[in-house]
């Protein structure tokens, strides 16, 4: 098993994050902000569970950060539509704002792993 260093956190196994779908993840301890991830392929694309427009969770049910079609992550509180791959916001009161990014890294055994601080 590949290390994790005390500066990271693993979030989960990549193949517990269903294709083309999201899953959300609570706070880091001692957080406020929880994050939640995108699967893509061999993708993972993580993101800080905060709408740039007034900060409020993106979900309105627990793992539902995706439209319908699952091509965009929709903001629940007032309808912020974000670009999956890299967080911009193409619609709604945050245009031209993105969602703050979080590293991701993938390990030998499948982990998605992120900075231990990511939302705090």
């Amino acid at each position: 098993m590949s290390e994790v260093s005390a500066k990271e956190r693993v979030l989960c196994r990549v193949d517990e994050i269903p294709e083309g779908e999201s899953r959300g993840f609570p706070p880091a301890p001692g957080g406020f902000t929880g994050l939640f991830a995108i699967r893509r392929g061999a993708a993972v694309h993580v993101y800080v569970n905060s709408c740039p427009h007034i900060g409020l969770p993106l979900d309105p049910a627990p793992d539902r950060f995706l439209d319908a079609k699952k091509q965009h992550i929709v903001c629940s509180a007032h309808g912020a539509r974000f670009r999956i791959e890299d967080g911009e916001c193409f619609s709604g009161p945050c245009y031209g704002e993105s969602l703050e990014a979080v590293p991701v890294r993938i390990d030998a055994e499948g982990r998605v792993i992120v900075p231990a601080d990511a939302g705090v």
